[in-house]
């Protein structure tokens, strides 16, 4: 039914009378379908009508669900007019088309996500950071989610929000190495069922991601190190390499197979002059924007947290949004697109250009302003955008900025599937643009060396900007080999590793990454790193921190200790020790391991023969029963007949077969009516000692005393992957440390 509402492309120039006009037609003829075949059925019989009775109030929802979505497509098909020009006369028109077109689509983005996999919201790369540390997270790298990743991913990016595709595609590829390794194990199997084959592909996958993002595989791969891994594996080294490479090319063919290129080039190509890309003297420039960076950065991923938590607070709104989820996102997007309308407020910030087409404007080598005044500098359609009447250069890249930045900070706190480094690139290269265009007008005829004049480039400062504020965000330095593949230049590479690096240094002492802010706002079970300063935290002691009151098993401990114990916590694993009184650690057990000796000490295996076992003794010595009793449904052997005679024993055949149906009728009372009997049997086996012969036993589990420091615990714990650790005294168990308390005192 769904097919029949489509409209055809062509249609698209027709006026929104005709398509509504067309829909409602095509909505009569599914409502009369519908009507004449519930009539058909209420012809053939009471219980079929009964059946399509109960499908009535669904069908409805069906149908109205159809004019619905027929709706959004004629407003998608306004907006789209809009954009090619349709509807200039009618400033009332083009605010509804603007509104609508990016509140649909991020609409859709967020229920269709919600309703398929919660698990796409968001980024990706905090999640994968954690995963690839050994915690599992249920339903994140599933065919579901990645059908819900791509199809949210591609409406949220086609609303023109300042959302941005990094972290995404890196969720995106490690899906596809999810997806991919399952299948080849269901397929091969062997080394394709390996974890650490497994946890070798996400990486490449999560360098994948960034190199087909950008189409730079160098910095992709240096990059998801970066954010990903405490500890990196060298000999995934050439993997990432070769899968990011080949994702890079094949991602930059599209774009000439597409007839968009005539070659392979950079994805934002400049032309900065290669004889003197800049003088000795504008290096303090670039360090004092780097270090702005730095604190900009800082407030980014501040203001970020923030807003979350401002919403957690707030009782009342929370449980709101939870409740209409569908609101939260909805509003965002219709604050900001109002905001961005090009001719309202939108005209003092360049709102009608697309992320790429800004970055490409601001990334040019051409001077914006000279003394102060506009230059005319002509761009492909986006001469328009930055250039008012009454506003010159400077307050539009102010307001850009200004708008940009929070407006990023909100967008990226909607529950739909998108990353936060795109729109945090284009706001850092703004800011460059700024401090170069400033720069121009102070220095109005260059800088004189040698007696030549070198006028100053501010789309160099634009690419110093970009690297140093997305560097500062998230705590990398390789976003400086990421802007180099993106302009196919490295002629400002002294400025750009200046200013990131200084960027980092002032953002690092301030917040942790926004990666990192994510995991603690999701409370995510992955150790932080230990910050510059705080000495104070390389005097603590494992002693110190450590949970002294652990739950243990004994050699010699019962079935029902064992089950109290498993009743009364939630731990994955438990310590063996040899005694109470020597808590000698011998080794710890699984969970699981431990529920399945339960489970074959109490099973319904023992029970039906404890069962059968009572009905043969009740079977043999009541006097009640005849002779040739058996359990044959229950595959037991046959009783011994009776031995005993009474009046019944003529007719023996007809005696038996009654006398068998009432033994049969007693034994299922048994079963299905538990009697004190079954209750005793169950006491005597829970007091029986555990026989641990039948399960698996971690004979050497990692064990730390207790003067280990923080930072050494810290440095194992990230290493290897520890979820816990045992704390031992000359053999002796004292203690466990978590996860829990080796970040605690870290945070």
């Amino acid at each position: 039914m769904l097919g029949q509402l489509c409209v055809a492309p062509q249609s698209l120039g027709a006026n929104p009378e005709s398509l509504m006009t067309q829909l409602a037609l095509q909505y009569s003829t599914l409502n009369h379908c519908t009507t004449q075949e519930a009539q058909g059925e209420r012809e053939n019989g009471t219980e079929g009508g009964r059946e399509r009775e109960r499908d009535g109030g669904r069908e409805k929802e069906r149908k109205v669900a159809v004019y619905l979505i027929g709706l959004m497509y004629l407003c998608v098909c306004a907006a789209q007019k809009w954009m090619y020009g349709g509807l200039d006369s009618n400033m009332l028109l083009q605010y509804l088309a603007w509104v609508t077109y990016p509140v649909v689509l991020i609409t859709f983005s967020a229920g269709f996500t919600q309703i398929l996999s919660p698990q796409a919201v968001g980024s990706g790369i905090p999640e994968m950071k954690t995963i690839l540390r050994g915690v599992v997270l249920k339903e994140y790298l599933t065919f579901k989610t990645f059908v819900a990743k791509v199809i949210g991913l591609t409406c949220a990016l086609g609303s023109g929000m300042p959302l941005g595709k990094e972290g995404p595609f890196v969720h995106v590829a490690s899906l596809c190495a999810a997806l991919l390794s399952k299948f080849l194990a269901a397929l091969f199997g062997g080394l394709y069922k390996n974890e650490l084959r497994n946890t070798e592909m996400l990486s490449a996958a999560c360098a994948v991601g960034v190199g087909c993002c950008f189409a730079a595989p160098i910095g992709g791969v240096l990059f998801s190190i970066e954010v990903t891994s405490t500890f990196f594996a060298v000999r995934n080294y050439w993997r990432g390499f070769f899968a990011a490479t080949f994702s890079a090319f094949i991602f930059r063919v599209l774009a000439v197979w597409n007839q968009d290129e005539e070659t392979i080039t950079a994805l934002f190509k400049t032309r900065f002059r290669l004889d003197f890309p800049f003088d000795l003297q504008e290096l303090p420039a670039f360090a004092i924007l780097g270090i702005a960076c730095g604190f900009g950065g800082a407030l980014f991923v501040y203001l970020n947290r923030l807003i979350v938590e401002c919403m957690r607070k707030q009782k009342t709104i929370n449980k709101f949004l939870l409740r209409k989820r569908l609101v939260y996102p909805a509003m965002v997007t219709l604050i900001i697109s109002t905001l961005t309308f090009p001719p309202g407020f939108g005209q003092f910030m360049a709102g009608q250009l697309t992320q790429h087409e800004s970055l490409v404007a601001l990334l040019d080598n051409r001077t914006w302003c000279r003394q102060g005044v506009a230059e005319e500098f002509d761009y492909i359609s986006h001469s328009h955008a930055w250039k008012h009447p009454q506003v010159n250069v400077f307050i539009t890249l102010i307001l850009f900025i200004v708008m940009k930045f929070w407006m990023s900070a909100v967008a990226t706190t909607m529950p739909v599937p998108c990353g936060a480094f795109m729109p945090v690139f284009l706001i850092g290269a703004a800011f460059g643009r700024l401090v170069g265009e400033t720069m121009a007008v102070m220095f109005p005829d260059g800088i004189h060396a040698d007696g030549s004049v070198y006028p100053i480039v501010p789309g160099g400062y634009a690419v110093v900007g970009a690297a140093a504020l997305s560097g500062a965000v998230t705590h990398t330095v390789s976003t400086a080999v990421i802007v180099f593949e993106l302009t196919g230049q490295i002629s400002h590479i002294l400025p750009v590793m200046i200013a990131v690096i200084l960027a980092n240094a002032v953002a690092q002492s301030l917040q942790p990454s926004l990666y990192d802010s994510i995991i603690r706002i999701k409370k995510l079970p992955y150790l932080p790193e230990l910050g510059m300063g705080h000495h104070e935290k390389y005097n603590i002691r494992v002693e110190d921190i450590m949970v002294r009151d652990v739950r243990y098993i004994t050699l010699s401990s019962s079935y029902r200790e064992v089950q109290e114990v498993l009743m009364t916590g939630q731990l994955k694993t438990l310590a063996l020790v040899e005694s109470t009184d020597s808590m000698i650690l011998l080794g710890s057990i699984e969970r699981s391991q431990l529920q399945s000796l339960l489970s074959l000490q109490l099973g319904p295996t023992r029970r039906l023969d404890h069962l059968r076992r009572h009905a043969q003794d009740n079977g043999t010595h009541t006097h009640t029963l005849g002779a040739h009793t058996h359990l044959d449904t229950m595959d037991s052997p046959p009783s011994p007949p009776c031995t005993h005679t009474h009046s019944y024993t003529s007719n023996s055949s007809n005696t038996s077969a009654r006398h068998g149906v009432r033994f049969l009728v007693s034994v299922a009372e048994v079963i299905w009516n538990p009697l004190p009997q079954i209750a005793e049997w169950e006491e005597q086996q829970l007091d029986e000692p555990v026989d641990f012969n039948n399960c698996k036993i971690d004979p050497a589990p990692f064990q730390l005393v207790e003067r280990t420091s923080l930072h050494k615990t810290h440095t194992i714990f990230s290493l290897l992957g520890l979820d816990h650790a045992y704390v031992t005294s000359t053999g002796r168990l004292v203690g466990v440390v978590s996860l829990r308390e080796v970040g605690v005192p870290v945070h």
